[in-house]
């Protein structure tokens, strides 16, 4: 009886489905959640990437067009050294160059066009000149000239045979003459500044000289006491305190040296005796005075400037005055008469 109720329900197939667990349904995946955040920040770096590249291009893009701009550049200079020179098949290569890298650069194409019409025109040859014998007899005269005009002190004559010389033949006794052209150039010098009061021209052919050799102490201290004198000059009437600097350095050495007016220690005694005036005017009569005494020393001063030195000595140190003791009088001490008595 019982065997029989068991049979009475049916039975379901066996299905491998029926042994998974159920999932609750509408509840979103945690892992397709986390793969989407994945995908969405890989996309993010690859735009962020895309960018830079983009940008790195474009720089890199700029730079060479730069480069290439400065080379043109460089290239069309080269064209124009060489068109001066008729360097004409170089000039058209580089011009060429420039137009197939930049069609319209500025004024390629013009100097192409020019450099195709030069190169058409036929250059004539020059002939070809004989080289004359250098004249080996003319340079020995005119050495032997200018060894007598050095020994007879003519140094404007012997600086000409020297010159006479170097035309004929540059090579011809070349540490003989140059030697000769020192010392003859020196003493042109030295004599111009000293003698005539040339003092410009005097310096030039010092400094000419100084191109074969160095100058003596006595040429460098009288071309530096000339530039010393024509500074001082440069600041007469205008500036006496600096007329004064100057001539004083130039009296110390070359108190004789002249340009053709005064010479240097007469300048400096006018300087600080104008000097010395300016000072006076001013009030400033303790300074006048000391540079009155300097002139003084130098020679005789004039009236005016004389009677400013006596009144800046009384002013700068005036009289002091002198007090004497008092006297004190002593008086004798006087005896006390006695009173008189009266006679009863």
């Amino acid at each position: 009886m019982s065997e029989q109720t068991g049979t009475t329900q049916p039975t379901q197939p066996f299905k491998e489905d029926d042994t998974q667990p159920i999932k609750p349904a509408g509840k979103p995946s945690r892992w397709k959640s986390i793969l989407t955040s994945i995908l969405g920040f890989l996309l993010l770096i690859g735009l962020g990437g895309f960018g830079g590249y983009s940008s790195g291009i474009g720089v890199r893009q700029q730079e060479q067009a730069s480069v290439l701009s400065q080379q043109l550049s460089d290239q069309f200079s080269y064209a124009l050294v060489d068109i001066e020179f008729g360097r004409y098949d170089n000039a058209k290569q580089r011009l060429e160059f420039i137009i197939d890298s930049d069609a319209n650069f500025p004024g390629a194409q013009q100097k192409l066009t020019e450099v195709l019409v030069l190169s058409t025109i036929p250059t004539a040859t020059p002939a070809p000149t004989l080289t004359a014998t250098p004249d080996f007899s003319g340079a020995e005269n005119a050495f032997q000239r200018a060894q007598q005009l050095i020994s007879a002190q003519d140094w404007p004559g012997a600086v000409t045979a020297l010159d006479t010389i170097r035309k004929l033949d540059s090579t011809y006794k070349t540490a003989q003459v140059d030697g000769m052209y020192y010392f003859a150039l020196r003493n042109q010098g030295y004599d111009l500044i000293t003698k005539q009061g040339n003092l410009e021209g005097g310096i030039y052919y010092l400094a000419l000289a100084e191109r074969f050799g160095p100058l003596d102490n006595n040429a460098v201290g009288l071309r530096d006491g000339a530039r010393a004198y024509i500074t001082g000059a440069s600041f007469w009437e205008l500036d006496w305190a600096q007329a004064v600097t100057y001539f004083e350095q130039v009296g110390a050495g070359w108190p004789s040296m002249w340009d053709g007016t005064m010479t240097a220690s007469q300048r400096y005694f006018i300087a600080l005796t104008s000097y010395a005036n300016e000072l006076f005017i001013k009030q400033d009569y303790c300074a006048a005075y000391e540079i009155y005494q300097t002139a003084a020393s130098i020679g005789a001063l004039d009236a005016g400037s004389a009677n400013n030195s006596a009144q800046a000595y009384a002013q700068c140190y005036p009289p002091t005055e002198v007090i004497l003791p008092t006297a004190t009088i002593e008086t004798a001490p006087t005896a006390t008469e006695p009173a008189a008595t009266a006679t009863p």
